[in-house]
């Protein structure tokens, strides 16, 4: 899923708890894609300047990303590090750290809209992971399906609490 859309369902998890929860859903939810391609677009700007111009699209070719950008996405992407983070954090706070879930969410997305030929994503990092070929997130219909599902879902939102007002 492409990391707006991460962003925003993470922040949809957490708008019933008010801004402050929704923008650290948000960022909790493209955290994962920022952290480890968000360092190669800021130190590669003429990649990034040539995209937006048009010159470029699609992904970058993964002979041009340098090895840490693979290493943070493992990182990132593991269901076994979230888990590890979530119950080392929750022993730090004495309580459950559940704006984490907006990074769960965002693994748990990937999974199946990854393709298996490009950044397929490694959920069991760093133990052998079965891949899934799943349907890549810039496919039109699924684009166009994930943002509809989400205006649904932020106009549910919208209505909802202003009928809790009333």
């Amino acid at each position: 899923m492409d990391v707006v859309a991460h962003g925003l369902w993470g922040g949809a998890l957490f708008n019933p708890q008010g801004r402050k929860k929704f923008s650290a859903g948000v960022l909790r939810g493209m955290a994962p894609d920022l952290l480890s391609f968000g360092i190669f677009h800021v130190t590669h700007p003429g990649w990034f300047t040539e995209r937006l111009a048009g010159k470029v699209s699609g992904p970058p070719a993964l002979t041009l990303l340098p090895p840490y950008v693979f290493h943070a996405y493992n990182v990132t992407h593991s269901l076994v590090i979230w888990a590890v983070a979530f119950f080392l954090l929750w022993q730090l706070l004495k309580k459950p750290p559940w704006l984490l879930g907006a990074w769960l969410l965002h693994i748990l997305c990937d999974i199946p809209t990854h393709a298996a030929s490009y950044f397929p994503t490694p959920f069991l990092w760093p133990f052998p992971t079965p891949f899934v070929n799943g349907v890549p997130w810039s496919t039109p219909w699924f684009m166009a399906a994930n943002y509809g599902t989400m205006f649904i879902v932020y106009c549910g939102l919208f209505f909802y609490f202003r009928w809790k007002k009333t």
